[in-house]
């Protein structure tokens, strides 16, 4: 086999023999950590709190949001720190060199996928930015940059496209078992929405409102307000919103 030059070394592999620890034995820290070892990586974990990072390069940091700061002042100096959260600046990770790596992945388990996942990455110095881009290129993540001031925006976006439409999708279940009708019943639909939505955006909108079928619309309300009155607040304001996204979506650019 022919040598390979240090460019293609490292695209093959980015960590090199960069040893990293993972610190939080929650799911995502058992998945990281399973990924990881897969590709080769020496994984150190997943670790329990106090954990030190000692004799690691590289320490990320898979506890809950609240549990950063402590978890970063037990650590030694020396490695470049990261974490996993979506919301939380790099400030918690002070004084160390610093990292985020977020995959915008939903993980339910150990087996979880990370190829081809997009990933919000950060650092605090061009070594932090490096080690957030390694674990990303080991785990086949997509990544891209983004500023402390844009996370609050950013996870609030992924909050809506995946906690919100749970919500969503459970309230039309609910709704639906009033008239016997099962939930997996609406689960085409709501595939196909997605899907229509990632090739279209917006413009995917069908249905009453974007028909300006008003009357249809009276009536899903009144149904509502008949049997689950509690859900008609939610309703009325998904019908504003989706009116509104209407107008935008007809109204000629200026």
């Amino acid at each position: 086999m022919p040598d390979l030059d240090s460019d293609a070394a490292r695209s093959l592999d980015p960590l090199g023999s960069k040893k990293v620890a993972i610190v939080g034995d929650g799911r995502l820290g058992r998945a990281l950590s399973v990924a990881l070892r897969a590709t080769g990586v020496d994984v150190r974990g997943p670790l329990g709190r106090g954990a030190t990072g000692e004799g690691a390069d590289i320490v990320l940091l898979t506890v809950p949001d609240a549990e950063i700061g402590a978890a970063a002042a037990s650590l030694v100096r020396g490695p470049v720190v990261g974490h996993t959260s979506g919301a939380t600046s790099l400030e918690p990770l002070v004084p160390h060199e610093a990292f985020g790596l977020h995959p915008l992945l939903t993980v339910t388990g150990p087996a979880a996928d990370f190829t081809g996942v997009p990933a919000a990455i950060s650092g605090t110095s061009p070594r932090a930015l490096a080690a957030a881009g390694e674990l990303a290129q080991a785990l086949q993540l997509r990544p891209f940059e983004i500023r402390d001031t844009d996370r609050a925006a950013y996870h609030a976006a992924a909050s809506i496209a995946s906690n919100f439409l749970v919500t969503l999708e459970s309230f039309a279940g609910e709704l639906a078992a009033t008239a016997g009708i099962p939930r997996d019943a609406l689960v085409p639909l709501v595939r196909a929405t997605v899907a229509n939505w990632e090739d279209s955006g917006s413009a995917a909108l069908t249905g009453p409102i974007a028909r300006g079928d008003d009357e249809t619309v009276a009536r899903q309300r009144a149904a509502i307000a008949e049997r689950m009155p509690h859900r008609v607040p939610l309703f009325d304001a998904l019908v504003d919103a989706t009116r509104d996204l209407v107008r935008t979506t007809r109204e000629p650019a200026a």
